[in-house]
């Protein structure tokens, strides 16, 4: 069972797809999570959570006071989940869901729209999180003073960052899986 860990919605609980094909973050890594993103989420924060799965870790932005989350799924299921969850949550208002790839949709926002965090919890060893970080480097979608953070298997080659003008600031790791808070270098 997946719920709300903190904020206006906490304890409801929330639908997660069947199956192995998304993996509900636990509550104790979302509270670690949260830990370290609470002093960056304010009334005016705005939430993308890609790979959004049933999209637990924009739900709860949402419900610890970020204004608005866009969420990119492409599992059917998975977005009928997400949808479901914002409802249950009264957020439907501050949610919208974006149907499709995530580097689809990222070309498609890319000087239309711009956040303060960035999630992404793409499918483990699959380059994905490359991909993204490629993209967001030469984009206007993430705000001057915004952070990206990675949900990636341990071990997961981050070395190319710098390239891209990004730093780790922090790093969590889990049991099997980290996450990575990461900034653009300062100039």
């Amino acid at each position: 069972m997946m719920r709300v860990i903190a904020g206006e919605a906490r304890r409801l609980r929330l639908v997660t797809p069947k199956g192995d094909e998304t993996r509900p973050t636990s509550d104790k890594t979302k509270e670690t999570l949260f830990n370290v993103l609470s002093p960056y989420i304010y009334s005016d924060t705005r939430f993308l959570d890609l790979y959004s799965g049933s999209g637990g870790i924009g739900i709860e932005a949402l419900s610890r006071g970020a204004s608005s989350a866009v969420f990119v799924e492409k599992s059917k299921e998975a977005l009928s989940c997400i949808a479901e969850n914002l409802k249950t949550c009264h957020f439907e208002e501050r949610g919208r869901i974006v149907k499709g790839d995530v580097v689809s949709a990222l070309h498609t926002m890319n000087g239309r729209e711009s956040f303060d965090i960035i999630f992404m919890d793409p499918p483990y060893l699959t380059g994905a999180e490359q991909t993204v970080l490629s993209l967001l480097s030469g984009s206007e979608l993430l705000n001057e003073d915004g952070i990206v953070v990675v949900e990636s298997a341990n071990g997961t080659d981050f070395s190319y960052l710098p390239g891209y003008g990004f730093e780790i600031f922090k790093q969590k790791i889990y049991k099997n899986n980290q996450h990575l808070f990461i900034r653009r270098i300062a100039k």
